[in-house]
């Protein structure tokens, strides 16, 4: 079998796997942490809060979603949005979002729901006490988490939200069924281009695991400290 295994078709193409391919993962893997992470943050929040309704239409949000194989919302989402932004805003024809966009604003609603379960862990695990403290010197609600109890319950979920980013990161190869050029779908295109499935999955797999163990093996590192400052 190695001896059939082309590594010239990877000699070729590698650099436009990785600049350009690589690069187009990691880029929307980094939007989608940082519009999941805000909204998953108001979400525990929302959560947490007194207001039963409040919390209601966030813990359904919460639920229904992670009930939900990403696939499908991937799917309901590029092929149902376009007709959704026309009911909004009055257009007779369906709004160009593009695959691009869709994609991206699927991930940040996805993976909102599991940043939110993280935060709501983060806050609470925030003791009670500081809480009042805040409530004592003439804070309100939203000053009393925004400088006591969302930075503590940052740096206490920093290794679980960058646990969860880099199953996100792996989770984005999911766009390629849309024939968008991420890295799995620039190699799958290649792959299909030149008959070299083989060759191609392999050196995409290769790199998939060099990332996530590298990075798996340095928020171990980065727990292991949070844990001592704690």
């Amino acid at each position: 079998m190695l001896g059939s295994f082309d590594f010239d078709v990877i000699q070729r193409t590698w650099q436009h796997l990785i600049f350009e391919g690589l690069l187009f993962t990691v880029k929307l893997t980094l939007v989608a942490m940082l519009g999941g992470i805000i909204l998953g943050t108001v979400l525990a929040m929302m959560r947490l809060s007194s207001n039963r309704l409040i919390s209601f239409v966030a813990t359904t949000y919460v639920n229904l979603i992670r009930s939900v194989p990403l696939l499908l919302v991937i799917f309901w989402f590029y092929f149902l949005a376009p007709y959704i932004g026309a009911w909004i805003i009055g257009a007779h024809e369906p709004v160009q979002v593009g695959a691009f966009s869709s994609c991206l604003i699927t991930f940040i609603l996805f993976e909102a729901a599991y940043y939110c379960e993280i935060m709501r862990s983060g806050i609470q695990s925030i003791p009670r006490g500081q809480i009042s403290a805040g409530y004592a010197i003439g804070m309100n609600y939203w000053q009393t988490m925004a400088y006591i109890v969302l930075p503590q319950a940052f740096r206490n979920m920093i290794p679980i939200l960058l646990t969860q980013t880099i199953v996100l990161f792996q989770d984005v190869s999911l766009v390629s069924v849309l024939g968008i050029p991420d890295f799995v779908g620039s190699a799958n295109a290649i792959a299909h281009r030149d008959g070299r499935l083989v060759e191609m999955y392999t050196f995409v797999a290769v790199i998939y695991f060099i990332l996530c163990f590298s990075l798996s093996s340095l928020v171990k590192k980065l727990q292991k400290k949070v844990a001592i400052i704690r």
